[in-house]
């Protein structure tokens, strides 16, 4: 079994072509980026996430994300392989709650022993490559080549990866997490407020519950949560990396562990039905997480994410663009807030992976004859402006915000975190923000949706003039005056942007 997992790996075929994907779901991806001093964004690494999204007979459906590092092998091999381990005749409709989630708990196990043995070719190969190693590490042209074989294969051991699975069963839905990634359910009221649950805490070096069980097996949970990560990662439970599985004892935060500190064993919720739920699942790698924090603090972190996706939903008439959409927005916020400079800009230098699947539960999509106007999507535009003889720069946003038709709650409070200074949405009809800001200087109008900025539309559409012209519905008289008062060197506004 372990040289056809070996064979299958090297020839890059998937286990799963056969099984259907499941279409209520959909999934948004974006690769790592590091962003230059001109605020310009490279990849750093070849993408290491993974994800899964199947159906199954008897109302089964599995979806999955998965976070890797130091390589994509892991998280490959885990997503293959854990369909494998649970929708190949193991799960039916007449198992219990105990049974999914001992079924569940077999699974990981079983993937984690797989992948190992997928791997022990190459640790064969560095225990006797290790063998011919010259004392006080001499060198020789044989010597070099042997060094040179050691660094690949240590290549080939390294990499782990951190998942959460989701499961629907007879209608429930059961949550596995190993890691650092993020399950959110939605779930929508008949009133149309958005209910947001977290499930499951993230296994890291800031969960109480796992310093505790590190602490239990004679490590120093204190040194642990001072560092901050273990091995380069903050997860306490992974799939995969060798090094740490099978070398704790080297590891000088774990050397004093009795037994393996480092486990795949999942955190399992079993505690929620789907019978007349009306919202969505979100599984999130812990590279979107950590760049919507970055950017905006943790604090609203869920609410947000849960907005964003709600406003595409109420937008876009396919579930398929929803979550790239999401995705891309994410990717927008954290660079916009790097190159504003602004307090938190030293937090979003770069952004891992992200990765976001949305499974649709009864969730309403738009309908795709509404108008942009009848969909409740904010529509945000940024120009900024800068004068070469002068010394202050100034930045304008216009932003046009539509009618909501959800209102974002967690508990008793009410979140509108679309996007930091985005005007929340107080009556029917559109309104704007026209804000004006220097390094000096503040100054800032707005209307009230009585047509002051925004010049009303006939029923008609409007007809050209003598020069074939369409009138302007948008006046910009208000900007032209603002840009007038902050630059006052002179210069005339209707020989630079104003109208000729």
């Amino acid at each position: 079994m372990a040289a056809q997992r070996r064979t299958l790996m090297q020839s890059h075929q998937s286990w799963t072509d056969d099984l259907p994907l499941c279409q209520m779901c959909s999934v948004g991806t974006a690769p790592n980026c590091v962003y230059g001093p001109d605020g310009k964004g490279t990849q750093s690494h070849p993408n290491e996430d993974g994800h899964l999204r199947f159906r199954y007979e008897d109302g089964c459906f599995l979806y999955g994300v998965f976070n890797g590092y130091d390589g994509s092998r892991v998280a490959n091999f885990v997503s293959q392989c854990l369909t494998a381990e649970l929708l190949l005749g193991q799960l039916n409709s007449n198992h219990t709650d105990s049974d999914v989630c001992r079924i569940l708990t077999q699974a990981f196990d079983v993937v984690e022993k797989s992948y190992f043995e997928t791997i022990d070719n190459a640790l064969a190969q560095k225990a006797h490559l290790s063998t011919f190693l010259p004392p006080h590490n001499e060198l020789s042209p044989s010597s070099q080549k042997v060094h040179e074989r050691l660094k690949e294969l240590e290549q080939e051991l390294t990499g782990g990866a951190t998942a959460v699975v989701a499961l629907i069963l007879n209608n429930k839905l059961y949550i596995a997490n190993v890691g650092t990634n993020r399950a959110l359910l939605c779930k929508s009221s008949s009133d149309g407020q958005n209910q947001v649950l977290q499930i499951c805490r993230p296994h890291s070096t800031d969960n109480e519950d796992e310093l505790q069980r590190l602490a239990a097996l004679g490590v120093d949970s204190a040194r642990v949560k001072q560092a901050g990560q273990i091995a380069g990662q903050s997860s306490t439970r992974r799939l995969g990396d060798y090094r740490v599985k099978c070398n704790y004892s080297e590891i000088d935060l774990l050397s004093a562990a009795k037994t393996m500190p480092i486990i795949a064993e999942p955190e399992i919720d079993s505690s929620q039905s789907l019978d007349n739920v009306r919202g969505f699942l979100l599984l999130m790698s812990e590279g979107l997480i950590n760049a919507l924090e970055s950017a905006h603090g943790p604090e609203q972190a869920n609410q947000e994410i849960v907005a964003m996706v709600a406003a595409e939903l109420a937008q876009q008439n396919s579930l398929e663009a929803v979550a790239q959409s999401v995705v891309e927005r994410v990717k927008r916020l954290h660079h916009d807030v790097y190159v504003s400079g602004r307090q938190r800009a030293a937090y979003c230098s770069r952004h891992e992976d992200m990765t976001l699947l949305i499974r649709n539960i009864n969730y309403p999509l738009a309908d795709g004859a509404l108008t942009p106007t009848q969909g409740g999507r904010i529509y945000p535009v940024s120009v900024p402006y800068s004068n070469s003889q002068s010394t202050s720069k100034t930045s304008v946003t216009l932003s046009l915000v539509m009618p909501s038709q959800n209102v974002l709650t967690n508990g008793t409070n009410t979140a509108s975190t679309l996007e930091e200074g985005t005007p929340t949405p107080g009556s029917q009809s559109p309104t704007a923000t026209l804000q004006s800001t220097n390094t000096q200087t503040q100054s800032s109008s707005s209307s009230s949706g009585d047509g002051s900025l925004f010049r009303q539309r006939g029923s008609q559409a409007a007809q050209p003039d003598e020069t074939g012209r369409v009138p302007p519905y948008v006046d910009f008289s208000q900007f032209y005056r603002l840009w007038g008062g902050d630059h006052s060197d002179g210069q005339s506004t209707q020989g630079g942007l104003g109208p000729q």
